[in-house]
């Protein structure tokens, strides 16, 4: 079903003709039947307004109904839709990507829809925006004064400026203006709107090296193949990968295709956007939660008109409606955070890979350190291997090092050992930078009472409340709870008894301060930063050796490129490995070492990075010391083989969660009693998360794991069926491919 009209061949009246719409944002898997007004042209994809119970409701249009009730439904009682709105349709391609999604990750198809049009100003009238400009050969105003003077020299460029933009580049106030206008000197006009650049593919040539040549032919390949592939673009830290798939972008744009880059982290786009102009000669159009809902419409209509050639973005970034999308870059693909765990729960990576199938475009996923799913697709032949042996400067990896914690402990109340205390005195004499890496926010992780023994837990989670000294709170990281930190204990009432224990990134900088007065610092930490463009601001510092010692989370260790940095100092290598019921935590704590240590001495300095563990001999550890990374990942690979996990075997989560204990435990009892019973399929639980309150919910989990080739959604589709009907206070999540396992 390409169109659906509402109108004959010769223009005239024709029979009145039904279409089915989805509702975006519902929890259903069904689509209902419109009646279409005459003379309307309706396609599959459109977007339209329509009476849904009392209210009236946007719907997207399918090419085909979905779900619903075989009972015909009485013509007098059919709707019509109301109107069609005046935005570009969701192409079909967008269609069976929602479809395919809804159906991997037991999410109800109107919520993944809902995914798609996560640009609420879009779907509005898009308001003009006034601003002002000189008129030509208009006489001075009757009394200049130095303020009028300044606005009228900077308007008679010819710009068109918006009144509060002129007034602060003249250095007056908006009133100054808005006399000029009176006077005739400016004349308000409607503002253009802003359109997005052209990204010149033969803008600027890159000289690369013998391996990199190799690899910027196998990617634009692929991109000239026309078809569906994967590649794995597997590179050292500082290798040149992202210039490297610059090249599969430039391609793509010379075909007049469209291409996506997905980044996990948005303040990685400050130094991406600086590499990304000098390539293109302007930036891409990007897309991330930091944006205005304006700009967020924007965007959205320019990707669906194909007006955005290249869109960089977040995860979310995947369910733009390209018109011609010819190619996804996954950079830093094994990082979490292109797993979302809210509503529905998908892995952008992977979902990158089905929409490259679905549209018939090869896919790219970068990594210093890739995932273990990845590294296996590739030893198969599923995915291409792309390896870059060596730093694109010539610069040699770091030396890592362990510090036995056992035998060079700090000095009490301290954090630093005084091996790494040496090494970053060291650094600083020779003018270079030192990071100290640490993945914990705040300043202790815990706090309590030295007289009673007290300690200060979220009063909505079995969680500690984290001490965030600067700020004067105790913070739960888990709901968002806050408190101000009392002067005295609230269970003994005793004054100054309230002690830090444990470290987070704040103590570490108090510690430093402490150490190195007169060293220039910067903290990293995702909840000390107001925004992205101060973030922005302080990795710029860095960059341009503005700071000696930077202090950071894991934000520090996504991408980026610090030329003058030669130490890195991991505060808790260990910290990572107590996760043991994740099955991923080894692999988990290899990348992150990997990929802080791998910031040090990536331009002419010679790097080192030194790792504080209480457990030198651990795989993990004795992988990252030594640089053999093939035997770690042998290692884990048969580990993961042996036990029938990912990417051998499927895993999937149920929660189970309530305001009431008994009532959240006895369900997820009888949820276990009631599943089907299925060959090689293991059902594991219930049991109590982890973590087993979170926001006041207690919370039940089974875990469900089966081999590759068995289909996991059948069962747990069968599985539901047979379940009670849930509702009151009562919640059940499915997380298919689960990766947080608290």
């Amino acid at each position: 079903m390409d169109s659906l009209l509402g109108i004959n061949e010769k223009g005239e009246g024709a029979a009145r003709t039904l279409v089915p719409v989805l509702m975006p944002g519902a929890p259903l898997d069904q689509t209902y039947d419109y009646l279409v007004p005459p003379g309307l042209a309706i396609e599959p994809g459109a977007f339209v307004l329509v009476p849904f119970g009392p209210q009236t409701r946007i719907g997207v249009v399918w090419d085909g109904p979905l779900g619903g009730s075989d009972r015909p439904v009485d013509p007098k009682k059919m709707k019509t839709l109301t109107e069609r709105l005046d935005v570009p349709p969701l192409p079909l391609t967008s269609l069976r990507f929602a479809e395919w999604i809804a159906g991997y990750t037991l999410s109800p198809l109107g919520m993944v829809v809902r995914m798609m049009m996560s640009a609420q100003a879009a779907f509005e009238p898009v308001k003009p925006r006034f601003g002002v400009r000189a008129v030509a050969d208009a006489p001075d105003p009757p009394r200049m004064t130095p303020a009028r003077r300044r606005a009228l020299d900077l308007a008679r460029d010819g710009s068109i400026r918006a009144k509060s933009a002129l007034a602060q580049e003249a250095e007056c106030s908006t009133g100054v203006v808005d006399g000029l206008v009176a006077s005739g000197n400016l004349v308000e006009v409607v503002i253009p709107e802003r359109r997005f650049p052209l990204p010149n593919a033969d803008h600027r040539q890159t000289e690369f090296t013998r391996e990199q040549a190799e690899a910027v032919q196998a990617l634009v390949s692929a991109v000239d193949g026309g078809s569906f592939s994967v590649s794995l673009l597997d590179g050292v830290t500082g290798s040149g990968k992202t210039e490297v798939y610059y090249e599969a972008v430039a391609e793509t744009l010379r075909k007049g295709r469209q291409a996506l880059i997905m980044l996990p982290e948005i303040a990685l786009t400050g130094q991406f956007m600086s590499r990304f102009v000098a390539r293109f000669g302007c930036a891409p159009a990007e897309w991330h939660s930091a944006l205005s809902p304006a700009e967020r419409g924007r965007v959205w209509r320019a990707a669906a008109t194909g007006e955005a050639r290249v869109v960089v973005g977040a995860r979310s970034a995947l369910f733009l409606p390209f018109t011609e999308l010819g190619l996804v870059v996954v950079d830093e693909e094994h990082d979490p955070g292109f797993k979302q765990d809210d509503r529905v729960h998908y892995q952008a990576r992977d979902m990158s890979v089905v929409r490259g199938s679905l549209g018939k475009f090869p896919v790219v996923l970068a990594s210093a350190t890739p995932s273990i799913e990845s590294h296996v697709n590739a030893r198969t032949g599923r995915y291409r291997h792309i390896i870059l042996p060596g730093r694109f400067t010539g610069a040699e990896l770091p030396d890592v090092k362990p510090i036995d914690m056992r035998t060079h402990p700090p000095e009490k109340g301290q954090w630093l050992s005084p091996v790494l205390v040496e090494a970053v005195a060291a650094t600083l004499a020779e003018r270079q930078q030192s990071l100290l890496f640490l993945n914990r926010r705040g300043y202790a992780p815990l706090t309590l009472c030295r007289s009673c023994g007290h300690r200060f837990e979220c009063p909505q989670c079995t969680a500690w409340l984290v001490e965030h000294r600067f700020r004067r709170r105790l913070n739960c990281h888990h709901c968002g709870f806050s408190l101000p930190m009392p002067e005295t204990c609230p269970k003994c009432g005793e004054e100054g008894s309230l002690v830090a224990c444990g470290p987070g990134v704040e103590r570490v900088a108090e510690e430093v301060r402490e150490r190195f007065p007169d060293a220039r610092l910067a903290l990293l930490s995702s909840d000390l930063i107001p925004g992205l463009e101060e973030m922005r601001r302080i990795i710029g510092s860095i960059e341009s050796g503005e700071v000696d010692i930077i202090i950071g989370t894991q934000i520090v260790a996504k991408g980026h490129n610090f030329p003058l940095l030669a130490t890195v100092g991991i505060v808790d290598g260990d910290l990572g490995l107590s996760m043991g019921a994740d099955p991923r935590a080894g692999e988990r704590t290899f990348q992150l070492l990997h990929q802080v240590t791998g910031r040090a001495g990536r331009a002419l300095t010679k790097g080192r990075g030194f790792i504080q563990t209480h457990m030198p001999e651990h795989p993990v550890m004795e992988a990252i010391i030594s640089g053999d990374r093939e035997s770690f990942l042998d290692r884990e690979i048969d580990m993961r083989r042996r036990g029938v996990l990912p990417p051998f075997g499927r895993l999937a989560a149920l929660v189970i969660s309530a305001r009431d204990k008994d009532l959240a435990e006895t369900f997820a009892r009888e949820v276990a009693r009631r599943a089907p019973r299925a060959e090689q399929i293991e059902v594991l639980g219930p049991a109590e998360a982890p973590i087993s309150i979170v926001r006041g919910r207690h919370r039940w989990r089974l875990l469900v794991k089966a081999p590759r080739d068995k289909n996991i959604q059948a069962f747990l589709r069968a599985w539901g069926e047979a379940l009670p009907k849930i509702g009151g206070d009562l919640r059940l999540t499915v997380d298919i491919d689960p990766y947080n396992f608290l």
